[in-house]
Order: C-alpha cells, then sequence, then structure tokens
C-alpha cells in the first residue's frame, strides 16, 4: 500500500515446553487500519499478541519486534502501554470491587470523568447505571466485554489488539465491538483482531492467515475469506499439515 508499518513482526521464533509456537514469523501492520490474525484453533494466534504485548512468558524469542521503526524486544509490558500498545483478552479480567469509572479511566493519564461517560455511552452502556457498579461477578461477560472496550476507547490507544472479540457475548454486544472498532479506525488507531470468525474477519481491512504458527497467506480481508471459511474453520487437525497441501 506504499504505507510506512507502524508495527513489525521480523522473523519470530518462540517456543513454549519445547514446542515452536510461532515458527519464523513476519508481518507488518500499517497505522490507522484494521488488520486481522486468522486461523484454527492452535495456529498461535493469542500467543502472537502476547508476543507483541511483551507478556510474562512470551518475551524470550528469536527475532525482532519493531513499533515505529523502534525495537521493544526488551521492553516490558508497562513500557508498551506507555507507548500505546493495548490487548484486550478474550476472557476480560475481573478486579473485584473496582468502580466501573476507574476500572474505564485506569489507563488514561489524567482523563476527565467526562471521557469515561462517553466512552460507556460508544459500548452502549448507559454511564447513570453503570459509573458507580463494581467491576465483579455481578456483570455478565457481555457486559465486562464492553466495559473493558469503554476502557480502550477511554485510553485512547494506538495500537489495539482483540483477541477473539466476539466469545461469549450476544449479537447486541457484538455490535457495538464492531461500532467501537469503527470509532478506533476514524481516530487514526491500528487495530489487530485476533480471530476465528468470519463475522470478525470481515471487519478487517487486511488479514494474515496462520497455521501452525506459520504464515500461510496475505491479503484483503475479502480476499482470505473464501479460503478461511472452508478450509480453517472445519478444520481440527492437531498436527502440523502439509502448508503446500493446504495451499493447493
Amino acid at each position: 500500500m506504499g504505507t510506512e508499518s507502524i508495527l513489525e513482526v521480523q522473523d519470530i521464533v518462540l517456543r513454549l515446553g519445547g514446542k515452536t509456537i510461532l515458527d519464523h514469523l513476519s508481518m507488518e501492520f500499517w497505522p490507522g487500519h484494521v488488520h486481522a490474525v486468522v486461523g484454527p484453533n492452535g495456529a498461535g494466534k493469542s500467543t502472537l499478541a502476547s508476543t507483541i504485548m511483551g507478556l510474562s512468558g512470551y518475551r524470550h524469542h528469536d527475532g525482532e519486534i519493531l513499533f515505529e521503526g523502534e525495537s521493544i524486544k526488551e521492553l516490558g509490558v508497562d513500557e508498551r502501554a506507555a507507548m500505546g500498545i493495548t490487548l484486550a483478552w478474550q476472557e476480560p479480567a475481573r478486579f473485584e470491587g473496582v468502580p466501573v469509572e476507574r476500572f474505564v479511566l485506569a489507563g488514561s493519564k489524567d482523563a476527565p470523568s467526562e471521557r469515561a461517560r462517553e466512552a460507556l455511552s460508544f459500548v452502549g452502556l448507559e454511564p447513570a447505571r453503570y459509573l458507580r457498579r463494581a467491576v465483579d461477578r455481578t456483570l455478565s461477560g457481555g457486559e465486562r466485554k464492553r466495559i473493558e472496550l469503554a476502557s480502550i476507547l477511554a485510553m485512547q490507544p494506538r495500537l489495539v489488539m482483540m483477541d477473539e472479540p466476539d466469545s461469549g457475548i450476544d449479537v447486541e454486544a457484538l455490535d457495538r465491538i464492531f461500532e467501537a472498532i469503527g470509532i478506533l479506525r476514524e481516530r487514526g488507531a491500528t487495530v489487530l483482531l485476533i480471530t476465528h470468525s468470519l463475522a470478525v474477519l470481515q471487519q478487517a481491512d487486511h488479514a494474515f492467515l496462520l497455521c501452525c504458527g506459520r504464515m500461510l497467506d496475505k491479503g484483503p480481508a475479502k480476499d482470505l475469506e473464501r479460503f478461511f471459511g472452508e478450509h480453517c474453520i472445519p478444520c481440527n487437525h492437531k498436527n502440523v499439515p502439509d502448508m503446500e497441501e493446504l495451499r493447493g
């Protein structure tokens, strides 16, 4: 596209428990675009997001990770977050007893309380009903996902990774998440969707197809939809497949 990358993953090799999870993986992510990393369960998608975020247990890898041309390989999670990189979990974290307002503004330095109201409204949660509620087991999975997404909107990050954003939520909540992805794009953020869902893939501009930690294909999301739907969604293999056979 002729656009300078905001994030580059260069020849990443990650081994866990004696098994190669990411196998010489290289990718480039363009600023202001919605990217998807798709593939069957066990493809290495969530591991890739954890590695980019620098989570504990995912720091010792070969290869390089560049953010705006600078290496972040040696930086911790907090340092990467301070640069504007964030990860929304497949299962949102619970902070028992923490008020929703405080949770939403936790990653927004010196943010006014009005930003929490605005963010909650964007994800379809009425501020008057939720600001004083605690983030705990009384919230449904969909509510917690929306609150986590509100915290990301309030944070105004530069790179957002969403791990299986459609997991465990209803249609209304998913629609709100898709709307929020549009808001992030409009604000110039780069969004990376980790998914094995066709509906989520369709929200992306560009996609990477992974299988067993290796790059199988990449290109406009619409060009990968058919292959992904016909070959990856029904696939339940546990062993490394023949890549040339899959491509054929």
